[in-house]
């Protein structure tokens, strides 16, 4: 039986950064050029010194930069799942070992006759491992300050799942039908005590597509005692992929907020629209639902869940997940934009 743990336990952060992030590509690029526009500012005595330390710095870093980048990409599964030192070990003899081997195929068309010997392939495979183990003392400190951020979140999305007003609105649900069709009342009671136990065991950051949209679905049964007809939901979930990987409870509060904001508001009530499907290498999550012009009538939970929303997806996938509203006369809708994961979390 798997180990259960609870989120008020201090999980370990992954401190070696993700070289398939596009954030994580980008920081590394602009800093790593940064790097080498203050090493040519602080050994030039003129701008035109200064240019010509770039061109010639320049012909190196950016190849090695690049398959170095390349090489990390391809790697990063089984970086991931190394120990952080010894991942951080082996990103590091990758980018010295990329240095050397362009320095040794192109050195001599870069740099002057006389700077050639090992020196000169010692020199640059140093100051490739020192800006590495920079770089990567960097991304560690990112993620252990963000790690208080990720468990803020993680603990507001768990108080999203108990509010007060859900709570109560289940039971008085539960009990207007406990008599006349028990079975599914005694139903109604488990989908929250599921929806309960996800909320407050579930200690990792991916889990299956296909396991939020159960737990989704077990979500609106619950509103459906207390709405009955006036809630209907259309699933579009044809070339959804099943196994691909989100993070927890980010569909469940959009639905619950269509719901309060959508669906409730309206005497005859509403259609609510779920779409879910795959594009190239994005998932695409679409929540959209009936709106009116007047104010919501619970419009700062619904400002607080949308924000959870935002801050986790900005946590987990940096510049790579999208966050997107509309809004015309008649309906509102999000639409969430993530890279498509394949697999079992880590």
């Amino acid at each position: 039986m798997p180990e259960t743990r609870s989120i008020n336990q201090n999980l370990s952060p992954k401190l070696l950064p993700d070289f398939r992030n596009m954030g994580t590509v980008l920081r590394i690029v602009l800093l790593t050029n940064a790097v080498a526009l203050l090493g040519a500012l602080s050994q030039s005595v003129s701008l035109a010194d200064l240019q010509s330390g770039l061109l010639h710095g320049s012909a190196l870093l950016q190849p090695v930069l690049l398959s170095s980048l390349l090489l990390l990409y391809a790697l990063n599964p089984v970086l991931a799942r190394l120990p952080y030192w010894q991942g951080a070990a082996v990103a590091t003899a990758i980018v010295a070992l990329v240095t050397v081997m362009i320095d040794k195929l192109g050195g001599e068309l870069i740099f002057v006759t006389d700077d050639i010997g090992m020196f000169r392939y010692v020199r640059h495979a140093l100051v490739g491992a020192v800006v590495t183990l920079a770089l990567l003392a960097y991304f560690r400190l990112r993620a252990l300050a963000l790690t208080p951020a990720k468990h803020e979140a993680r603990l507001q999305a768990l108080q999203a799942r108990i509010r007060p007003h859900f709570l109560f609105n289940t039971i008085n649900a539960v009990l207007s039908i406990v008599r006349a069709d028990p079975k599914r009342a005694e139903t109604a009671l488990e989908d929250m005590a599921d929806l309960f136990r996800v909320a407050m065991t579930e200690p990792r950051e991916l889990v299956e597509l296909e396991k939020e949209v159960a737990l989704a679905r077990q979500y609106l049964a619950i509103e459906e005692l207390r709405l009955g007809e006036r809630l209907k939901v259309n699933w579009d979930i044809a070339d959804m992929p099943p196994d691909a990987l989100i993070p927890p409870l980010i569909l469940q509060p959009l639905l619950e907020n269509a719901v309060y904001h959508g669906v409730e508001p309206l005497a005859q009530g509403g259609t609510i629209e779920v779409r879910l499907y795959r594009s190239r290498d994005e998932l695409h999550l679409e929540v959209r639902n009936p709106a009116q012009s007047q104010t919501s009538l619970h419009p700062n939970g619904h400002k607080m869940a949308l924000s959870n929303i935002r801050e986790r997806l900005s946590l987990l996938f940096d510049v790579e997940a999208q966050y997107q509203v509309e809004r015309d006369a008649g309906h509102y809708q999000v639409h969430i934009i993530i890279p498509y994961v394949k697999g079992l979390p880590a």
